[in-house]
């Protein structure tokens, strides 16, 4: 008789561990003042939020990583341009449901598909990887745990936001923006 194994359920990320990361190597939120650097601060920061999320889809949820201009720079930028076809498909969609009267459509895609797609696409870092529809199946096969990320997600925007106000609030929302969309990933597709 063949045993059948079973799935390892990995443990979703908890809101007190999310809500903990940016402090946790607190003076890792001071790169969020390149972002008063035009362009070449722009593409560093992307490349930062790359190499983040890459964190995340791994499980490693403990402290910001440690900034590197010249490779995140290299990174952003050439991230940057693999997802240049991808966007403008986006926005030709776009504009097309706009033109339709189907703006309802668009804002679905942005909450059940895009989010899922952009983190596949800086997992995989290819140009095809954000085509991979396929794996939107995941998000409606776990629906339940992918509303809870979308709640989770907004609380700890909302508590951000009003954190604003200090000042630590602009650098943990940047940083943590995509962090359970992330664990969804690495719970649910990256297995």
């Amino acid at each position: 008789m063949v045993k059948k194994k079973t799935p390892k359920v990995l443990k979703a990320l908890d809101f007190k561990t999310a809500f903990h990361y940016p402090f946790n190597r607190a003076k890792g939120m001071w790169n969020i003042l390149w972002l008063f650097l035009p362009i070449f601060g722009w593409l560093a920061l992307g490349g930062y939020g790359v190499r983040i999320i890459q964190e995340f889809t791994k499980g490693k949820f403990k402290q910001l990583p440690v900034f590197r201009f010249k490779g995140d720079l290299k990174l952003g930028f050439f991230m940057f341009l693999k997802s240049l076809p991808f966007v403008i498909t986006y926005l030709v969609v776009l504009a097309i449901l706009s033109a339709l009267n189907l703006d309802w459509i668009g804002t679905l895609l942005k909450i059940f598909v895009i989010p899922i797609l952009t983190i596949n696409f800086i997992n995989k870092m290819t140009i095809g990887s954000f085509f991979e529809f396929n794996i939107l199946k995941y998000v409606f096969n776990y629906f339940g745990d992918y509303i809870m990320v979308i709640l989770k997600s907004i609380l700890l925007a909302i508590v951000f936001v009003f954190m604003i106000i200090i000042l630590v609030g602009i650098p943990s929302l940047s940083f943590t923006e995509n962090m359970f969309f992330a664990d969804f990933y690495r719970r649910r597709v990256k297995k």
